[in-house]
């Protein structure tokens, strides 16, 4: 019964547990088994729970095992943000989102590896050793939210929760053959995840289905009084909207965003997308967006920038790590902070610093913001013609490990296509769309305008209900066997 349980979608799971066709103790089991399984192979957790059986709720999605990603404040649960500088970090509080998903029966079994506080495309900077793409141990899950997508394709949990700041969900999502959407900013209140780039930071759910993630996003959204950024507006009802009517739709493809630097394994999988929504009744048209030049430099500036801000408060003193060999106060903050922060973190505070340094902010960060404001218009433009964009997620399937650490500037622009959203406060979903020739998933892309999650989550539930990509698992690979 386990074995099967593993391959079920985390509707799928729930539906079953309301039948009481398996139990919640069934459920628990089956993912202590194969987190137990797979932990020394791919490294996805930080902190395994045990949690206890509980009664199912009404919720589509109660007694559903799930894990949070390690940014996500749990109270009573460590949340380390994979850093040295947080270890024993115990948070007196839940997150929103975790009370939110508490309410309607979620059973957590963890707390998820990452990148350090969420720096980095890899998952390979955490303080507790990378993680390893379940569909090839030789290589990278993505970043920074590794870890959520490596348990979910490696049937560890039906869902994980991760954060998005440049990418951090739908990339990983790409690279391990799941489904990741990034939501509307200010959709899902941010209060109780640890920030890096607060302009830019929000949460959302990986699972293997758009369908899932519509569930999950009808729990987590809404607008939350502690949180100033939250939006007021009608939430609810994701799940019930995905018809899978794509006719009329209107989908533009950017051919700046299929030009050089794209592998032809990936150009043909997402194009291939584009075939099966326009069979559906789809409307598809090719397009320009001459921004794309700018993405990268514009949101490492400003996301460093705020990170500089953001993780100035970790020194020692008030809560985490604190370095036993200082003499003073400044040297308290300095030893802390070198002992505490790895290299990545500590080149991302040092760029973010330098651009707001008296005689650079002009040059560097209202620059940035400057082009944040003509990408945004550009996007604005974009979806007066067209409903959803579809994109690449990334320009490569999943790189070794240790390859795209020795090169920072080549791991930076494998965010290419996925950082706009960001920076333009997009809903963004990556959706599995085939394999290369080495047998790795590749994604593509879906963005909506502003609060369109429901349009582009309808979209990529149309292709899902073509296709089988989502439906696969890394077993039939060769990678970890489920």
């Amino acid at each position: 019964m386990d074995m099967e349980l593993t391959r079920l979608t985390a509707l799928e799971l729930g539906a079953a547990l309301k039948k009481g066709e398996a139990s919640p103790a069934d459920a628990i089991a089956a993912a202590q088994e194969r987190i137990s399984a797979c932990q020394d192979t791919n490294n996805a957790f930080i902190t395994p729970a045990s949690p206890s059986p509980a009664p199912i709720g009404d919720g589509p999605l109660a007694g559903v095992p799930m894990a949070l990603k390690d940014n996500i404040c749990t109270k009573g649960v460590q949340t380390s943000c994979a850093s040295r500088i947080l270890g024993g970090f115990i948070p007196p509080y839940n997150a929103t989102i975790v009370e939110r998903l508490s309410a309607a029966g979620s059973v957590s079994m963890g707390k998820l590896n990452m990148d350090e506080f969420a720096m980095g495309s890899t998952s390979e900077t955490s303080f507790y050793g990378p993680t390893r793409n379940p569909w090839d141990l030789s290589r990278i899950p993505g970043g920074s939210s590794g870890g959520s997508a490596a348990a979910v394709a490696a049937g560890e949990v039906w869902y994980a929760i991760g954060s998005d700041t440049g990418g951090s969900i739908r990339q990983p999502a790409a690279y391990c053959g799941v489904t990741g959407m990034k939501p509307t900013y200010g959709t899902v209140s941010r209060y109780g995840l640890i920030a890096y780039a607060s302009s830019l930071d929000q949460m959302g759910p990986i699972a293997r289905s758009a369908a899932d993630c519509a569930a999950v996003l009808d729990i987590m959204q809404g607008r939350d009084p502690r949180d100033g950024t939250s939006l007021e507006g009608h939430y609810g009802g994701l799940l019930p909207s995905l018809t899978g009517d794509v006719r009329g739709l209107k989908i533009g493809v950017p051919a700046d965003c299929f030009g050089q630097g794209l592998d032809s394994e990936v150009r043909k999988a997402v194009l291939a997308v584009a075939h099966v929504l326009k069979s559906r009744g789809a409307l598809v048209e090719e397009f320009s967006l001459p921004i794309m030049e700018y993405v990268v430099p514009a949101y490492y500036i400003i996301a460093c920038a705020e990170a500089s801000s953001n993780l100035s408060r970790f020194d020692g003193v008030k809560y985490g790590w604190r370095s036993p060999k200082y003499e003073d106060l400044s040297g308290l903050y300095a030893r802390t902070r070198t002992e505490g922060f790895g290299s990545e973190v500590k080149r991302r505070i040092l760029l973010g610093t330098f651009v707001l340094s008296t005689g650079y902010y002009d040059a560097y960060y209202k620059k940035a913001l400057q082009a944040k404001a003509v990408i945004t218009k550009a996007y604005d433009e974009a979806f007066q013609k067209y409903d959803v964009l579809l994109t690449p997620t990334t320009p490569t399937t999943a790189p070794k490990l240790g390859e795209s650490l020795g090169d920072p500037l080549k791991m930076y622009l494998s965010d290419i296509y996925t950082v706009p959203v960001n920076l333009a406060g997009l809903p963004g979903i990556s959706i599995p769309c085939g394999f290369d020739s080495q047998g790795l998933p590749i994604g593509a892309q879906l963005i909506g305008p502003p609060l369109g999650d429901g349009i582009i989550l309808n979209a990529a539930h149309a292709f899902q209900q073509e296709t089988e990509y989502h439906k696969k698992a890394p077993a039939e690979k060769g990678g970890v066997s489920l």
